[in-house]
């Protein structure tokens, strides 16, 4: 290998991590305010409460980012074996932030 594609791949793999470390970041983060907003809402005793939606945004908006991961992913896969993981990893991923976006669409 070449100088240029070992620069490459550290470089892709550890954006990719970065990009993964994000994503997490941002549901955890996104649970731990909806957590607040319930514990908050249960005690004043509120009907109308916007948890739900904080909380779908914030796992659609995770998951967006684990997607842009994935997707760079695609550019390390060495052989069709990998990539066919890679690809349903990638479906199942849009799958599920297509259904929470529906979920989303229907609670506004």
């Amino acid at each position: 290998m070449t100088l240029l594609e070992n620069f490459t791949i550290t470089f892709i793999t550890t954006l990719v991590y970065i990009i993964d470390i994000i994503g997490v970041a941002i549901v955890f983060i996104g649970v731990l305010r909806s957590f607040i907003s319930y514990v908050r809402d249960t005690l004043k005793k509120q009907k109308e409460s916007r948890v739900k939606i904080e909380l779908a945004q914030a796992m659609a908006l995770g998951l967006e980012f684990k997607m842009a991961a994935e997707i760079l992913k695609t550019v390390l896969v060495q052989n069709m074996s990998e990539l066919a993981i890679l690809g349903s990893i990638i479906l199942l991923r849009a799958l599920l932030t297509f259904l929470i976006h529906l979920e989303l669409k229907n609670q506004l």
